[in-house]
């Protein structure tokens, strides 16, 4: 695929998981490296999130579990909510949560709850505001 379609590609990928205002704060990686972004986008959604054999709930369950795995806490933040977005369930969240649990053990898993019930209850808070 031509590095043009792989970036629209993922730039479309990153319209369906991301809100606009996740996506304006990631623009900061962009000012700093241009590069960096571009391989961002075109090759972690376009070329990996945009293929066609598994859909985007499948490659945010492997993605939230991967994320638990290396305690990349901050990222797993914005694919919790990426994840919100696409249609999954708190409770699926909280069901792949406790099956990394077996494979990770509790530190990781306690840390990922925590965040995921942080997520939560400030989308259920601005819900019942509106």
């Amino acid at each position: 695929m031509e590095n043009h379609k792989r970036y629209e590609t993922g730039a479309d990928v990153m319209d369906q998981l991301f809100s606009q205002e996740t996506q304006t704060y990631m623009q900061h990686i962009k000012e700093i490296s241009p590069d960096f972004w571009d391989m961002i986008v075109s090759f972690g959604f376009g070329d990996l999130y945009g293929r066609t054999n598994l859909t985007l709930h499948q490659r945010e369950y492997i993605t939230l579990t991967a994320l638990i795995t290396q305690g990349a806490f901050d990222q797993l933040r914005v694919h919790i909510i990426a994840s919100l977005k696409i249609g999954m369930t708190q409770q699926e969240i909280i069901e792949i949560i406790i099956q990394c649990v077996g494979y990770i053990g509790f530190p990781k898993a306690v840390h990922a709850m925590g965040i995921a019930g942080e997520i939560f209850k400030s989308l259920d808070a601005e819900s019942t505001k509106a």
